[in-house]
């Protein structure tokens, strides 16, 4: 096996990135990149702490961001499973990464930044919805943003090669392998649907 351990190494082995590569880094919201969080409504956050990384799902019925201004963001944390796994990470280091995706668009756009958690009653009382609100709100300053090349989405033919879960296990399937049986996943996975649908928010 061949490594490469210099940035000498890795900067000759790969050459100079085309110049739409490094321009379209800025560290706030342009209108486009603005345009495209408003009907984004999932995105992968990524945090990192003394464990490690993290990299966890964030969803919602509309836009999963609000946008406070353009160089900041709140992220409202719904209701999980409690392991609370980003929101350590952020308290104790607020480096954090998102990666926007939006079905039917070859286009992601990635955001690195800081966060911080906030409890605030004003700010969590603009995700009410149903007299449910989320527990916390994280908040995003934007160190850059930038859109991704699409040749990652394409290869995958995330879009365009239909539904492509046919013979995956259930989350149900996995508890059980890994509890050995304790955990009736069959059980699990037929009462999930109801389950989530009387905790989504």
């Amino acid at each position: 096996m061949t490594w490469i351990t210099t940035l000498d190494g890795l900067h000759s082995h790969y050459g100079t990135p085309a110049e739409a590569a490094t321009v379209k880094v800025t560290d706030y919201l342009t209108p486009a990149y603005r345009s495209y969080l408003d009907r984004a409504r999932f995105c992968i956050l990524t945090t990192v702490g003394p464990e490690g990384t993290d990299g966890s799902p964030r969803g919602d019925d509309g836009p999963v961001v609000t946008i406070l201004d353009p160089r900041t963001l709140a992220l409202p944390d719904w209701r999980g499973n409690n392991r609370i796994d980003s929101l350590r990470n952020i308290v104790r280091d607020g480096r954090v990464s998102l990666m926007f995706l939006i079905p039917g668009s070859n286009t992601a756009i990635r955001i690195n930044g800081t966060a911080r958690v906030t409890t605030d009653a004003s700010l969590i009382e603009r995700f009410e919805r149903g007299g449910k609100r989320p527990r916390s709100v994280i908040v995003i300053r934007i160190a850059e943003v930038y859109s991704q090349c699409a040749r990652a989405l394409i290869r995958a033919a995330l879009w365009s090669g239909g539904d492509q879960s046919e013979g995956l296990p259930t989350f149900g399937d996995m508890l059980r392998e890994i509890t050995e049986g304790r955990i009736d996943g069959q059980a699990y996975d037929a009462d999930w649907p109801g389950r989530a649908a009387n905790t989504m928010w």
